[in-house]
């Protein structure tokens, strides 16, 4: 089983990016399972409907969501029916949206689950640590999770956390990869952040010039950069429902794809 997970994509670049690659990447190396996280995806916050169905149109199987979920006003009136859509599990209780679920994949069942990191996050959202406890012991084959957080340190102490009753912790939200992909103790696959799919000469998909102005502290707006882009992500590869392999993936023009 070879499972894709593409870190998260943000606006129209990183929707071109899917176009372009996804369906190579899928037959190349013979991707059983597409996820996705898709929390950036419209204009760079949100998710609009015709977004999740390009997306789904595309081929992605499942999508996770983040601390931008709701966004986009929009998701309110189609959440119900998105059977694709993951959202944490530890966002406020009196938004609407399924929390984990479970895919069948070639006779295997594999459960998607959304959490959201608590270290300089919004404190709005419940602990992690907690909040996971009530789904590690649901019944699947494969048990994949989205740590959408910002501290590097808070998803490695999940990882080990997790590690026993969990297949894979795969963080996103910081839109930079990380080069510490791992199988933990042969049994977890973890990275701290599987990078960003969008522009890729960006700060985390924002203009540059929009940014440095407002580190310089103008009320600048955040612009979606314009520029080339990047696909980044991990393949892994179970045997026996536990992972053997994690591999980066990424693409950009100093990494093409050949």
């Amino acid at each position: 089983m070879k499972i894709l997970f593409i870190g998260d994509i943000f606006g129209s670049i990183g929707r071109d990016m899917i176009n372009d690659y996804l369906h190579r990447l899928v037959n190349d190396l013979k991707i059983d399972f597409v996820i996705a996280n898709v929390e950036n995806t419209s204009h760079g916050k949100g998710l609009l409907k015709r977004h999740y169905d390009e997306l789904s149109f595309c081929g992605i199987q499942a999508m996770t969501m983040g601390n931008h979920t709701f966004d986009k006003k929009e998701l309110y009136d189609y959440i119900d029916e998105a059977d694709k859509l993951v959202v944490p599990i530890n966002q406020p209780k009196v938004l609407p949206g399924v929390k984990t679920r479970v895919f069948d994949v070639k006779g295997k069942k594999i459960r998607v689950t959304n959490v959201l990191g608590v270290a300089f996050m919004d404190s709005r959202y419940s602990n992690p640590f907690e909040a996971i406890d009530e789904y590690l012991d649901l019944k699947q084959d494969i048990h994949i999770i989205d740590f959408h957080g910002e501290a590097t340190s808070e998803k490695i102490a999940f990882a080990h956390y997790v590690k026993d009753k969990a297949s894979a912790v795969l963080g996103t939200h910081t839109h930079v990869q990380t080069a510490d992909e791992k199988i933990i103790d042969g049994k977890l696959a973890f990275i701290s952040d599987a990078g960003m799919t969008g522009p890729y000469m960006s700060a985390i998909g924002c203009d540059l010039d929009s940014i440095v102005k407002r580190l310089k502290g103008s009320s600048a707006p955040f612009i979606v950069a314009k520029s080339s882009g990047q696909l980044s992500g991990v393949v892994m590869t179970f045997e026996n429902n536990s992972p053997i392999k994690i591999e980066r993936i990424l693409i950009n023009q100093d990494h093409p794809y050949l």
